[in-house]
């Protein structure tokens, strides 16, 4: 009898590692999952960042007033901008790699250059024109170091990174507001955004850009040279977005 011992307790431990196998496997198959994270959700070293510029110092985001421009001599000839049911605020006139002095512009060995328009399109939400969106890449986009996919999709990252002020973002009617009063809504709406890191652009008495200073990695900063450029006008009309109904 003892020569069958030994297999019998061979054949009882493989069986119940056999059973373990089975049941771990069911046991971590219906545990619950963490809330709010599902099976495929990227660890934070898996997450994307938008790519980093090289060769400059920081970049301005100038977000332009889409009523202003379009109601400019230059804003009658952009079909795609200002044409028939073009409702536009705020939309980015560029993202421009700047110095502490100064700017570096047209960094590429083709002034003809042009952006390819599936690329383009894919901007028009936030860049609503091929001619306005293949000029910033040729002038400003070559100086950042990277590719116009890349440069694209910084841009809309640093465009996503500003929270507008909804009073004023919103159109709604023509207000008058002091400069200071435009730039106070933007900073009370985005935290460590600071006065020196912002400049309103007028054209005479109306709104035409704001300008919002990032770093490369896309934080709020001062920019003392920009600042002083900005408009001090004590009175600023911004011109309300246009309803269906004045078409």
């Amino acid at each position: 009898m003892k020569q069958y011992a030994g297999f019998i307790t061979l054949a009882v431990l493989s069986l119940a590692a056999a059973g373990w196998a089975i049941f771990g496997h069911q046991a971590r198959e219906n545990s619950p999952r963490p809330v709010n994270a599902p099976a495929n959700t990227p660890s934070p070293a898996q997450t994307s960042k938008s790519p980093k510029g090289s060769g400059f110092d920081f970049y301005v985001l100038s977000l332009s007033w889409s009523p202003a421009f379009c109601a400019s001599d230059a804003g009658r000839n952009s079909r795609q901008q200002c044409g028939t049911n073009r409702q536009y605020g705020f939309v980015v006139h560029g993202l421009w790699p700047q110095n502490d002095r100064g700017y570096p512009e047209f960094c590429g060995k083709d002034r003809e250059e042009r952006v390819t328009e599936s690329l383009g399109r894919s901007m028009f939400d936030i860049m609503p024109s091929m001619g306005l969106i293949g000029h910033q890449w040729r002038k400003h986009g070559s100086c950042s170091g990277l590719s116009q996919k890349d440069y694209f999709e910084t841009t809309r990252a640093a465009y996503e990174r500003v929270t507008l002020p909804k009073d004023i973002a919103s159109g709604a009617s023509n207000k008058t507001l002091s400069t200071d009063a435009i730039e106070s809504a933007f900073i009370t709406s985005n935290p460590g955004m600071t006065k020196q890191g912002i400049a309103i652009s007028c054209e005479g008495p109306k709104l035409e850009e704001v300008r919002i200073c990032l770093t490369k990695d896309l934080s709020f900063r001062a920019c003392p040279d920009v600042d002083r450029q900005g408009c001090r006008s004590n009175t600023t009309e911004i011109i309300p977005i246009r309803s269906s109904s004045q078409e």
